[in-house]
């Protein structure tokens, strides 16, 4: 008996001593958690946030190796979202957090909100990395020969958007209703498809109701209005003079000549109300983004409108603006990502710093007629033709390191040419060490180089 209660004493301490090794051994491999140490977030304009997932990390409740972080997104669903079709599987990103190891996590939620939480980001705060990268929610397309359009069917469908639907972050409608703008003629001054669906979308602006200019689906508008009416109205076909149409409009329920009440029938004389019409309604903004400008006083032009009948079809002649040499800003948005671009400037001879490029003469200028539009691919086929797609600065010291920066090109905006308004171009920055590319033979500025930055 006593052999028997040894033996079992023995075993009981047995295993008492390897529950204690076991327990010791799980401590000391508990997992060592990262902390938080910075959380920002992010200004820059709402389009340069936009991402999209690549596929290879998740999303979670906390930056993923926070204590408590969660799934929110598993990688197999981040890599069926990075192979989408459809725009509302983009993100937005709006905050970055940075741990106590080095890692950067972007905070983002999907474009339809469905998904929302931390996601790693790499090891740099100044750009995407990680789980994702940078992305075009939409490409520039052509505009169509004839930019004025009108609703093919208005109403509450296919209605006009600040940004066509999870292109951008709570994109909305402008208008829920077209209807009251049934005669209403557009202008479309952009063309774009949606990156992933490859829909096209047009934007398009209303002299008479600026509060629907916006972007709308291409099939939604038509280059005819069948409301025309050739009893009371009369188109008109604004031209040069040598026949190239340049925009078209139409004058409606036009009043008989000395009468107060609208023509009844075709080939009534309304030349009075459609003069008085065409001064009310005609401004600036009829041609906008043309580059185009229409002369009331012009003895043609005068001849026409007061000659209309209803039915007709009039031609009005405008002219051709003179050319603007448009000034180019230069920003960097790649110094932190929190921050809005920050400008760069043209090296003079003297002290360099971070944001003092060199840039190289040129001959010719970024210049189209006045008021013109130009799309952002303008932009950056103008800085490619003029090799300005990468700049550099000159060495400079950082502490006791001879540096120097490298910014190359990333995006650019639409605008219209101008004396008066600069164009925009957005560059990425990287550092190198050691001399920089400029500097020899020592490179600087001429006066010809202040002609186009801005």
């Amino acid at each position: 008996m006593q052999s028997r209660l040894t033996k079992t004493l023995y075993l009981g301490l047995a295993a008492l001593s390897l529950g204690a090794v076991a327990s010791v051994s799980t401590t000391a491999s508990a997992k060592s958690y990262a902390k938080v140490t910075s959380t920002k977030a992010l200004k820059t304009a709402g389009e340069t946030r936009n991402v999209e997932s690549v596929g290879t990390n998740a999303i979670y409740s906390k930056p993923g190796t926070v204590k408590g972080a969660k799934v929110v997104a598993s990688k197999a669903t981040m890599k069926k979202l990075a192979n989408s079709k459809k725009s509302a599987d983009y993100f937005r990103a709006y905050a970055v957090a940075t741990t106590n190891k080095g890692s950067v996590y972007y905070k983002v939620v999907t474009m339809n909100g469905k998904y929302r939480g931390y996601i790693y980001g790499g090891k740099s705060a100044s750009t995407f990395a990680g789980g994702i990268k940078s992305a075009n929610t939409m490409t520039d397309a052509n505009k169509p020969a004839s930019t004025t359009v009108y609703f093919t069917k208005p109403g509450k469908a296919n209605v006009t958007w600040n940004a066509p639907k999870y292109t951008q972050y709570k994109a909305s409608k402008q208008v829920k209703d077209t209807t009251p703008f049934a005669k209403d003629t557009l202008t479309i001054t952009k063309a774009a498809t949606k990156t992933r669906e490859g829909s096209l979308y047009y934007y398009v602006e209303d002299a008479k109701n600026p509060s629907i200019n916006g972007w709308i689906y291409s099939g939604a508008v038509t280059a005819t209005q069948d409301t025309f009416d050739a009893k009371s109205d009369v188109k008109v076909d604004f031209k040069t003079t040598d026949g190239t149409l340049v925009k078209a409009t139409t004058l409606s329920k036009l009043n008989e000549n000395g009468k107060t009440t609208v023509a009844t029938a075709t080939g009534t004389a309304v030349g009075t109300d459609a003069a008085k019409q065409a001064t009310n309604a005609w401004g600036a903004s009829l041609l906008n983004e043309t580059g185009y400008t229409y002369k009331a006083s012009d003895s043609v032009n005068v001849s026409a409108l007061s000659a209309a009948k209803s039915g007709d079809t009039i031609t009005l002649y405008v002219t051709k603006n003179a050319n603007a040499d448009t000034k180019i800003s230069f920003y960097s948005v790649t110094s932190d990502l929190s921050q809005k671009g920050t400008p760069l400037t043209a090296y003079k001879s003297g002290t360099a710093t971070a944001t003092t490029v060199v840039f190289p003469n040129l001959t010719t200028m970024f210049t189209g007629a006045d008021g013109a539009a130009y799309a952002a691919n303008d932009v950056q086929a103008y800085l490619t033709s003029n090799n300005l797609n990468t700049l550099y600065t000159p060495s400079y010291k950082d502490g006791s390191n001879t540096v120097y920066m490298k910014y190359t090109f990333n995006s650019a905006l639409a605008g219209n040419y101008s004396t008066k308004t600069n164009a925009k171009a957005f560059y990425t920055a990287t550092q190198g060490t050691g001399t920089s590319p400029v500097d020899t033979p020592a490179t600087t500025t001429t006066n010809a180089n202040q002609n186009y930055v801005g």
